[in-house]
């Protein structure tokens, strides 16, 4: 998680960064999808509500990660309906 966090800090997408060192379905660029409040592990969801919307080029993410009891998460939204 570090290496992912000093890469976003150096500009680098968060696509690309997901892609290459995600260790579940987020290597397809980090997409989970939409989500609706409730379906996410509860420290993740707090995170994920609580960001503002961003790009995957000027990500506005969660620093530092959230951990869960999957693991270590660095959240960004990229839109909310």
């Amino acid at each position: 998680m570090e290496t992912v966090l000093e890469r976003l800090a150096n500009g680098e997408k968060f696509d690309a960064v997901a892609r290459e060192l995600s260790e579940d379905k987020a290597r397809q660029g980090g997409s989970l999808g939409w989500k609706t409040r409730g379906s996410l592990l509860k420290a993740f969801e707090d995170a994920a509500y609580a960001l503002a919307v961003s790009t995957v080029d000027r990500p506005v993410y969660t620093n530092p990660a959230v951990k869960t009891s999957e693991g270590y998460h660095c959240i960004i939204v990229e839109g909310r309906k």
